[in-house]
């Protein structure tokens, strides 16, 4: 069977191809790739703005707009209802194929005069300020989120109510600073947690109640830092802890992160899984070097955030009853065989097209909706259609694209970060795989400048009074300044204001006010999931002990006395402190 080795274009690292990606491959008709797979991830991650907001004025209203495009990109923005009326021409800035220049030059200048709608959001009531958000009703910077009400300052969340400061959760109700938790009530600084409720700082944990500073906790009752204590001692050492001061719960988060790292994590977490790797998969199967993966995805490879997928590869926000999709972002939803695609859903029989609804045998195309047989937004007929896409496809490899860092594009490549609508730094490539301004210049990205800011800075965030109960509702006038004053790659707005219901929040449960901005925090959030990457290691276990001889283990293993022989993919860096053991002796000792 064919396999080959290669150098990624991009970085210079060899990267294999194997006998099922060349099956793929011939199966939906494209080359193979000339990047690796971490290159053309983060290549597909800089045409998605996530976080990223600015006013603009809608073309068609003259209203004004939140919007994900930079003003001074010069686009063309109708608010998001307008865009999806019939009330405007979609194929005005149809134009036929010019033979005479790269096919990625020609889709730029459609993109240019193309109208886009102002943000990705659908059915939102008093929740405009977020993006890619659909089913929200007063939620206030929350993104990539989906049926929520009262959430702020969130990404990800899914189902959730009540709650601020939220990272991939699915069900929190009256939570905050959660990260990859699920089915929690009243639950606040956890992570990996599921099904329990009452309690702060869990990680690792499941159905538990009252719990304070727990790891790998199951079914208990009443424990700090992993010790039991009977009800009315629990209450009592409780009323000790204040963690409405800031400097308390500063000391707190340290000792619990020290804390967790004296106790071993499972090397992935799989859910209901047949032969697959990568990180937080849930009942999927044959799926490799995936990673967020919400159940019903199958024979796929190198997807995050997928679900509801079949036979695809390639993808950020792929799935919803889906297949064969490839080198796309935010799409699929009842759709078949895409090739670099954007932010488009129930298609059918489309490449390398931008905000498609609803349409079929599409090529090139931006912002059409319930259209079919069209190239660059002109209008064909079936047989006109399938003579010329071939003569495309070959004059793409004719005259590829070449960037600035002569990096080619010819057919089968992803469309070039540097025809991207968004810099480097308004992307989520800056979230998963951060670069200084120095590094993104130095391989070609585009950094975005910080956009101007009219208001000035009356209380810097060392000024902030340490315990909230010494904060009245004056602080609602106050602009706070970010601990972080910029600088960092944090996407930091140096400054943030409190909300009236976010106040209301921190006076409820006794937290005190935050010091650094909504998108800072993010990153902070952000920091404490693995990336979307697998290292080849052996299972930390060596018999009565963790290899560091940190923690002694409580249960007796397969393997006896002698170290544990299982390798595995994790994406848990060899680099870092944790200790880490195969599916078998973790569950030998947190059962």
């Amino acid at each position: 069977m064919r396999q080959e080795s290669r150098i990624c274009q991009n970085c210079k690292q060899e990267f294999r191809i194997e006998p099922e990606d060349f099956a793929f491959y011939e199966k939906i008709q494209v080359p193979p790739p000339t990047w690796c797979s971490e290159c053309r991830m983060v290549r597909r991650m800089t045409w998605r703005n996530e976080r990223a907001l600015y006013h603009g004025i809608c073309g068609a209203t003259t209203k004004k707009v939140i919007a994900m495009f930079s003003p001074e990109k010069h686009f063309t923005i109708y608010e998001r209802d307008y865009w999806w009326s019939d009330k405007w021409d979609q194929l005005v800035a149809g134009r036929a194929y010019d033979f005479s220049k790269p096919f990625f030059l020609q889709f730029r200048e459609l993109f240019q005069a193309t109208p886009l709608p102002n943000l990705a959001n659908s059915n939102v009531v008093d929740s405009e300020y977020g993006n890619h958000n659909a089913d929200m009703k007063n939620c206030y910077l929350t993104y990539a989120s989906f049926h929520n009400e009262n959430v702020a300052y969130s990404s990800g969340a899914l189902n959730s109510r009540d709650s601020m400061d939220l990272l991939l959760v699915g069900e929190n109700e009256r939570c905050y600073e959660n990260v990859l938790c699920g089915g929690l009530y009243n639950v606040h600084f956890s992570q990996d947690s599921d099904d329990s409720l009452d309690s702060f700082f869990l990680r690792a944990c499941k159905d538990v109640k009252s719990c304070f500073a727990c790891v790998n906790v199951r079914r208990k009752s009443y424990q700090i830092f992993n010790r039991q204590y009977s009800k009315e001692g629990y209450e009592s050492e409780m009323k000790k802890i204040d963690l409405g001061s800031y400097k308390n719960l500063i000391e707190y988060r340290k000792q619990f992160a020290d804390f967790s790292l004296r106790y071993p994590k499972r090397h992935a977490t799989f859910l209901k899984c047949v032969d697959v790797a990568g990180d937080n998969i849930v009942a999927s199967k044959n799926c490799q070097a995936c990673f967020d993966i919400y159940g019903g995805v199958e024979d796929s490879k190198y997807v995050v955030h997928g679900t509801d997928l079949k036979d695809s590869y390639d993808g950020y926000g792929f799935g919803g009853w889906a297949e064969l999709l490839y080198e796309g972002v935010d799409s699929g939803i009842k759709a078949a065989r895409y090739k670099f695609t954007i932010f488009t859903h129930g298609c059918q029989d489309v490449e390398y097209v931008y905000g498609c609804h609803s349409s079929s045998h599409l090529f090139g195309c931006v912002g059409l909706r319930n259209k079919q047989y069209c190239i660059l937004n002109k209008q064909y007929t079936r047989e006109e259609y399938e003579k010329l896409v071939p003569r495309i496809i070959e004059h793409m490899n004719q005259m590829p694209y070449a960037d600035k860092k002569d990096r080619i594009y010819g057919y089968g490549e992803f469309f070039p970060s540097e025809l991207s609508p968004f810099a480097y730094n308004e992307s989520i490539a800056q979230e998963y795989f951060p670069l200084t301004k120095k590094e993104v210049n130095e391989k070609g990205f585009e950094w975005g400048s910080p956009t101007e800011r009219d208001y000035k800075v009356t209380v810097p965030a060392s000024d902030l009074s340490d315990h909230i109960k010494d904060v009245n509702d004056g602080i609602l006038k106050e602009v706070i300044g970010c601990a972080d004053r910029g600088a960092c790659n944090h996407q930091c707005t140096t400054a943030f204001k409190i909300i009236p219901d976010e106040f209301s929040f921190y006076k409820k449960f006794n937290f005190p006010l935050p010091r650094l901005c909504p998108n800072c925090r993010y990153y902070t959030r952000l920091s404490l999931r693995n990336p979307f990457r697998l290292w080849k290691r052996h299972c930390d276990c060596v018999g009565i002990s963790s290899a560091n001889k940190i923690y002694a283990n409580q249960a007796s293993h397969f393997h006896g006395s002698a170290p544990c022989p299982n390798e595995f993919e994790t994406s848990y860096s060899p680099e870092k402190k944790d200790i880490v053991y195969c599916e078998a002796c973790y569950k030998d000792e947190v059962s």
